[in-house]
């Protein structure tokens, strides 16, 4: 257990409506919005951000929270040290006004932001479009991003708010109305597919979130939802991080299967690698929602 030095990503700053954060860069290609999960960029996020750059794409990481590289693990600083480091990361985003925990109906203000990195980075790195990836509390995230016609592969892995602390915030996510109609018509008009990930068990992502998810976009959601039992033994938490602490990187595995699928997302749909062949469906139809959920396999 060791913190990632950050070598081979490219630092720099982007600022939007007088916000500015720092963005680490891999890879060439087209562009994928990779927003970590608290918190903040792991050495797992970056693993996950390297297989996103190897797929052919540029991953682009938005440090909206805690210190990129920083190693979670216990065994890296401490159990006191790696609590107090968590809780004041999760403290930040709790009291900053970027981020909507709690209130249901709203989009997070951090969206517009991550709108605008999207777009300048379609800009710089071209393609067809952009994909995004949001993870737990940044899970809704990539959602309310698909507004904008340049994102094509919006991939919610965990997405973990509202706090599902009420019946009410277990059957929603962080979205607006506005921004929620705007993404169904581009599912109905354009055939955008919006890919989930969690596992059944998981409380932050609750099974009335993915009910919300299928009832707004029907065929349009592809759920990919794992048994624990598929989940790292060696993880520290229970089962809730299927790219990244949770994964269980070999052939033949659930969570493998589930990175593979999102990977094969942004190889079809920004890369135009199996055209006319849909996302999750690599193997003839056989992806890991095939498998575990029942849903349609195809993005």
């Amino acid at each position: 257990m060791a913190d990632h030095d950050l070598s081979g990503f490219e630092r720099s700053t982007f600022a939007h409506g007088g916000t500015a954060h720092d963005v680490l860069r891999r890879g060439t290609g087209p562009a994928v919005v990779v927003i970590a999960e608290v918190p903040g960029i792991t050495p797992k996020v970056l693993e996950f951000a390297e297989r996103v750059a190897d797929a052919g794409c540029t991953a682009v990481l938005p440090v909206l929270f805690g210190r990129p590289g920083v190693d979670p693990h216990p065994k890296a600083h401490g159990r006191l040290a790696t609590a107090r480091y968590g809780a004041s990361t999760l403290l930040k985003v709790c009291v900053s006004r970027e981020f909507t925990v709690l209130a249901t109906g709203r989009t997070s203000p951090v969206v517009d932001w991550l709108r605008a990195l999207a777009a300048a980075e379609h800009e710089r790195c071209g393609g067809p479009g952009v994909g995004a990836v949001g993870m737990c509390l940044t899970g809704g995230f990539a959602l309310a991003m698909a507004t904008d016609e340049r994102l094509l592969a919006p991939v919610l892995a965990q997405p973990s708010l509202p706090l599902a602390i009420t019946t009410g915030r277990a059957r929603t996510i962080d979205i607006s109305p506005e921004d929620l109609a705007v993404v169904k018509g581009r599912c109905e008009r354009d055939g955008l597919k919006v890919l989930g990930l969690r596992f059944r068990s998981d409380t932050f992502v609750p099974d009335g979130r993915f009910g919300f998810l299928r009832a707004q976009l029907g065929d349009a959601f592809v759920a990919v939802e794992l048994d624990d039992a598929d989940a790292n033994p060696e993880a520290l938490l229970k089962p809730h991080s299927v790219l990244t602490e949770h994964l269980v990187d070999a052939p033949g595995q659930p969570t493998r299967a589930a990175l593979d699928e999102v990977l094969d997302l942004f190889r079809t749909r920004l890369l135009g690698e199996g055209a006319g062949v849909p996302a999750a469906e690599p193997d003839g139809g056989q992806g890991a929602s095939d498998e575990k959920s029942g849903e349609p396999a195809t993005p």
